[in-house]
């Protein structure tokens, strides 16, 4: 067996919780918003996560929505799937 991909991930804020699974066996980690945000219907929002990753070469990473907050509450990724690129350092 291979051993686990180590994705680095910096804290750009002390206060944000770091993505994490929600249960085990699931395929991907929940990404958190770092602030609060009320929209109004329609309306879209640039939404900060506090963090920073470093996607190994050769490997991408993918922002997609939550299907239940998607159906329930009509929250979605615009761009989905959103890509990060290996080479990027920036913030989520």
């Amino acid at each position: 067996m291979s051993e686990p991909l180590r994705v680095p991930i910096t804290r750009l804020r002390a206060d944000v919780e770091l993505p994490s699974y929600a249960y085990e066996g699931d395929a991907g980690l929940d990404l958190r918003s770092a602030e609060d945000v009320t929209l109004m219907p329609f309306e879209r929002h640039l939404v900060s996560t506090g963090i920073a990753i470093a996607i190994p070469s050769g490997y991408a990473g993918f922002v997609q929505p939550r299907s239940g907050l998607a159906v329930k509450q009509g929250l979605t990724v615009i761009n989905t799937p959103g890509l990060i690129d290996s080479q990027y350092r920036g913030e989520l």
